[in-house]
């Protein structure tokens, strides 16, 4: 069975990440975000499925410049002791050292930019393009921005 990294920061791109969960029964599944007191209750609904890299925001840029370091540390972590398959993120910047250390170890990279932007590209989604095995847009629109990308719709229900 596949092994399957849902990864994301928290937030909407954390909610949009769980929209995913019908597919959480079909593969050998691990979801990891930020740690914040309003997704805490994630260990209880998927126990030893769910990890936690260290919050960490732009707007608070000089604790930011230690915690992102520390997360691209546990993300190699992480990587080496799940061995996902595939990567799926809805980003943000937390995503993303994940998705270049996958690229690296050739598994695959699937990105879904978030449904937050309709006319533009996010930082997040700028950097992984490149190296992403199927990026996905949710909105037509934003076909004109990432020409290589699919269409796949809204990932609301």
């Amino acid at each position: 069975m596949k092994k399957i990294l849902f990864i994301s920061s928290t937030g909407g791109h954390l909610t949009e990440l769980l929209e995913l969960k019908p597919l959480f029964k079909k593969y050998d599944y691990h979801i990891m975000t930020e740690k914040t007191k309003s997704n805490a209750s994630l260990k209880e609904e998927y126990k030893e499925h769910v990890s936690y890299l260290a919050y960490g925001t732009k707007e608070h840029m000089l604790s930011y410049i230690f915690i992102f370091p520390w997360n691209c540390l546990k993300s190699i972590y992480y990587f080496f002791k799940l061995k996902p398959d595939v990567v799926v993120t809805t980003g943000s910047h937390t995503a993303v050292p994940m998705c270049y250390i996958a690229h690296i170890f050739r598994k695959k990279v699937i990105y879904i930019e978030t449904f937050a932007n309709m006319n533009t590209k996010t930082l997040a989604g700028r950097i992984v393009y490149p190296i992403a095995d199927l990026f996905i847009v949710q909105w037509e629109s934003m076909l004109k921005l990432y020409p290589k990308a699919i269409y796949g719709g809204w990932i609301f229900r």
